[in-house]
């Protein structure tokens, strides 16, 4: 079985990808030794702090209203630990194993940028609970996302002390039996390390990160799916031409025009109606899917952005700045827990996402419709009015739209003021990640609906056959829902093909417009043609 190297954590960004190896998987992680001399030389300055009787917020003083109160060297283990124990107020169910391993990365991940002040022992203890699969028990909700993502990130810690529930060797277990076994001492926070252990926004960036992974993959696989449902809807290719991209040369356009150009080559249902089709155009859920894909394309790109390079950002408060080579430090109290750049962008996945499905679920509906689906049976059925085929498929779509479009109203334009009145404008953040999951969920069960209904209008169009790589995608869907035949159970079949296309069945249609850091690259040098 081939290992991924370790991947060694210097504070950089990391790459979506990066962040799903290590959740979804056993990727190794170690600290990078070019990281230890920044992290040593941060903890020298909060000892010295420390000894010194000097006066520093998050090292000697309370938090948030109470960040004027001086706390007694004698006190400052304890000021750390009740720190953790009191804001571990997390509520909900917890989250899922892959985002609490992606939170222990990135939070690790930090630490190693080295402006945090924490003891070495603090970051190899994050690093030994994700390498040992020893997951602390999360709640989902809590979080506002002020001074980070409080409440998760407290609960993250209390396994590091030795405290609280974890999810170790499939057993929901006490922490400090977790970690004996394991062969891990839990630690005694030292000042400022509970600080450094909560202020962040490590949760919302785990779970966004997560949902955007998923999205990725979708929003290429809705290409496939459009490409199925035009060739069975026997519309016409004439809109992705590249001459009209480029008279409009937004890159997500361009790319995803070039993508279906691609999936829809070598068609003889195309040939058939070639010269005798009575249509001038078709409608706009089959003539848009590059100017409206290719806007998802671009939102997704402007989020891949944000997430990246807040994987590599210092997000704790406050930050400590030191000088190579002299004795010069500085310890400087900031904002850049806030969440709003990925509350934002976490809003704008949900919408751009939800917008996807809105065109998706109108070609479900043309290819159902007796009305407008082109001479195939109502509701692609063998026999309509006994059999109801794929009527209520389309009916689920509708649910799962609407509840998409709800979750879209953004998360990020509400705020209340907390802590006294001290965090008095806050991101939500955390909110957008858990939104943007859903409405990621929802795309991936609409996108298995539609691709149900094309198969079987592909079916209906024999024997001649579609695009060389439609056909290839209608035989994958076969493998996993058979035709329908005669009325069964539906979800059974729309479960099934969701799962798989999270798993990676059709993976192989992957537009390379969407691989690994085009996204990005894409947003960053907007003058440069995609194709």
């Amino acid at each position: 079985m081939h290992l991924e190297p370790a991947l060694a954590l210097s504070g950089q960004a990391l790459t979506i990808e990066e962040i799903a190896t290590v959740a979804c998987g056993s990727r190794k992680v170690i600290v990078a030794d070019e990281a230890r001399p920044k992290i040593k030389a941060s903890r020298q300055v909060v000892e010295a702090v420390v000894t010194s009787g000097e006066t520093a917020y998050g090292i000697n003083t309370g938090f948030g209203k109470l960040a004027d109160v001086r706390i007694s060297n004698g006190n400052l283990k304890a000021l750390q630990r009740n720190l953790v124990l009191s804001h571990a107020c997390g509520l909900g169910e917890p989250l899922p194993e892959p985002e609490t391993r992606a939170m222990l990365l990135l939070r690790a991940n930090v630490l190693a940028k080295g402006h945090s002040g924490v003891r070495p022992i603090v970051l190899e203890t994050l690093i030994a609970l994700l390498n040992q699969r020893i997951h602390p028990i999360i709640p989902s909700r809590g979080s506002v996302g002020a001074s980070g993502d409080l409440a998760p990130l407290a609960h993250l810690a209390l396994a590091l002390i030795g405290e609280g529930e974890v999810l170790f060797q499939g057993k929901r277990t006490g922490a400090c039996c977790a970690l004996r076994e394991a062969g891990i001492t839990p630690l005694t926070l030292e000042a400022k390390e509970g600080l450094a252990l909560l202020n962040g926004t490590q949760a919302m960036a785990a779970t966004g990160a997560l949902a955007l992974d998923r999205a990725l993959r979708v929003t290429q696989l809705f290409d496939l799916a459009g490409a199925m449902s035009l060739e069975a809807l026997r519309g016409t290719p004439t809109a992705f031409d590249a001459r009209i991209h480029q008279a409009r040369p937004h890159r997500g356009q361009i790319a995803a025009a070039a993508h279906l150009r691609r999936l829809l080559e070598e068609s003889e249902i195309r040939e058939s109606h070639r010269h005798n089709d009575p249509r001038v155009q078709d409608a706009y859920c089959l003539r848009c899917m590059p100017q409206v894909h290719g806007a998802v394309r671009g939102a997704l790109a402007h989020i891949r952005e944000v997430i990246e390079t807040e994987t590599g950002s210092a997000t704790d408060n406050p930050l400590i700045f030191t000088s190579d080579g002299t004795d010069e430090s500085d310890i400087l109290s900031g904002g850049n827990f806030h969440g709003a750049p990925l509350a934002l962008a976490l809003d704008y996945a949900a919408i751009a996402l939800t917008d996807l499905m809105s065109i998706s679920e109108r070609r479900i509906d043309r290819l159902i419709n007796p009305d407008i689906n082109e001479g195939l049976p109502a509701f692609l059925s063998d026999s309509p009015g006994i059999s109801s085929g794929l009527m209520i498929a389309h009916v689920a779509a509708a649910a799962l739209l609407n509840e998409a479009k709800v979750l879209s109203h953004p998360a990020s334009v509400d705020s209340v003021p907390t802590s006294g009145g001290k965090e008095d404008h806050v991101s939500m953040g955390m909110t957008s990640a858990l939104k943007l999951r859903q409405v990621v969920a929802n795309a991936e069960h609409v996108l298995a609906i539609e691709m149900m209904c094309a198969a079987q209008g592909l079916d209906y169009r024999q024997p001649l056959k579609p695009a060389r790589e439609v056909e290839r995608a209608r035989a994958v869907v076969r493998r996993f829902v058979p035709r329908l035949a005669e009325d069964r159970i539906l979800s059974t079949d729309i479960e099934r093909l969701a799962s798989h296309i999270r798993a990676g069945a059709f993976d192989a249609w992957k537009d390379q417009h969407l691989d690994a850091r085009y996204l990005a690259e894409m947003w960053a040098s907007p003058q440069e043609t995609a194709c």
